[in-house]
């Protein structure tokens, strides 16, 4: 039992490597995860459709979409110095456009995100 305890306590400092996003833990892999899903539920009582996008490598990511299936946002989440945050960036300003962000801590990031995104 106790090497069960050892081995469980150790996953979060095996780093294993992702192409995009370099090597992460499996603790901070299941943080974006967590915060993202947080995010997603917290989006879903505003009444907006989310999509939590998992892809074999690489970051999650959280799709806003409208009601008839148009992606509006998609959301990453990244380890700061101080904490994690939500980062996004419209569609249409990929090239030339810095993205936004907002802490994931907020109590209202799913306002702040949609305030930012809607208008």
């Amino acid at each position: 039992m106790n090497d069960q305890n050892d081995g469980l306590s150790r996953l979060g400092r095996v780093r294993r490597g992702h192409p995009e996003d370099g090597s992460v833990t499996a603790v901070e892999r299941r943080a974006r995860f967590v915060h993202l899903t947080r995010l997603s539920w917290d989006l879903h009582g505003l009444g907006v459709c989310t999509s939590l996008v998992l892809p074999v490598a690489g970051q999650p990511i959280l799709e806003v979409r409208t009601p008839t299936g148009t992606t509006l946002v998609r959301i990453t989440v990244v380890r700061r110095h101080c904490g994690w945050a939500f980062v996004w960036r419209p569609w249409w300003a990929r090239l030339w456009q810095r993205g936004e962000w907002v802490w994931a801590e907020a109590d209202n990031a799913a306002d702040m995100i949609m305030s930012a995104v809607t208008a």
